[in-house]
């Protein structure tokens, strides 16, 4: 695939309690924010927030798609968290190419998630070696 800079992957996702929950098995982060509704009514929060790695993931989705979009992996991200992901946002994640190095096959991307609000979640930035697809 060509690729340049400038090109945008983007994939929405829906953050559904079984969702939440499957992440927490999976991961073993049982935080009781995530997955205990009487405990984060007590927080800032006021009710279960989503991982933030979760989010993590749908970037991480993008970034090894295949034909339809990327085909790499990681050598590095950053993410910043900016806002909570909630049981039943819809969270669009974002990778925008802004640096490519050809003689490796090496792509820095822009990485955002937003929620169906268009408020920022998560920002940040990955490296990925290009994979042939």
């Amino acid at each position: 695939m060509q690729i340049k800079v400038g090109d945008v992957f983007s994939r929405d996702r829906h953050v559904t309690a079984e969702v939440i929950s499957q992440f927490a098995d999976i991961s073993g982060d049982r935080n009781p924010i995530h997955l205990d509704a009487d405990f984060a009514r007590t927080t800032r929060f006021g009710k279960p927030i989503a991982h933030g790695m979760l989010s993590g993931a749908f970037i991480s989705a993008i970034l090894a798609s295949g034909p339809a979009g990327l085909a790499g992996i990681y050598l590095s991200q950053t993410m910043n968290f900016t806002a909570p992901v909630f049981e039943g946002d819809t969270v669009t994640a974002k990778a925008e190419v802004i640096n490519i190095r050809e003689d490796k096959n090496i792509v820095t991307l822009l990485t955002t998630c937003t929620n169906q609000n268009g408020e920022t979640v998560v920002s940040g930035e990955a490296v990925i070696m290009l994979l042939e697809v």
